[in-house]
């Protein structure tokens, strides 16, 4: 997540560096970042799951070519989920204030913000892997065993991103 701050403040123009230097205003500067940097982390998020959203598709394609239509349901259930996950990431709001509000930002809090960002990014990549057992699961025993545990690691996702808003929407004193 500094990554991503860091980059942001290595394109700031003259006038935002300017402006820095204002007494009162670095403060709100640094929140903007904050938002901007938010903004791009959830998009980046977004995009990754909905990569895995597709792969989802491509794979209830192949159940019902090969007539696995009781699977096709089961493995809906895990699409559901994760596009619920992916359009809450998209809608959610930043967390933090307006523009020119009196805000202290609660750094320990912020922080706790940032490490469930990181398991969102992780949680991404096991459920890649629980697609890649789904397919290599197709047709035999471990099909529904493989399907269920995607839909678990989907629902695991929005939990997270669940706790995320939570702590978000007390990170702000006003």
């Amino acid at each position: 997540m500094t990554d991503i701050l860091n980059k942001l403040n290595e394109y700031k123009g003259g006038l935002e560096k300017l402006i820095a230097k204002i007494p009162g205003f670095k403060g709100y500067i640094a929140l903007n970042d904050r938002r901007k940097s938010d903004k791009l982390l959830r998009e980046t998020i977004a995009r990754e799951y909905e990569v895995q959203y597709q792969r989802i598709s491509g794979v209830q394609r192949q159940l019902i070519s090969e007539g696995e239509l009781g699977a096709v349901g089961e493995l809906e259930n895990a699409a559901i989920k994760l596009r619920q996950f992916i359009d809450r990431v998209r809608t959610a709001s930043y967390g933090y204030a307006g523009l020119f509000d009196a805000i202290r930002i609660r750094e320990a809090e912020l922080e706790t913000v940032y490490q469930y960002d990181a398991m969102l990014l992780d949680k991404n990549t096991e459920i890649a892997s629980a697609i890649d057992n789904v397919e290599a699961s197709i047709g035999t025993d471990g099909q529904a065993a493989a399907i269920r545990n995607l839909i678990n690691h989907a629902q695991e996702a929005i939990d997270a991103f669940n706790k995320r808003s939570d702590i978000m929407k007390g990170i702000v004193i006003q």
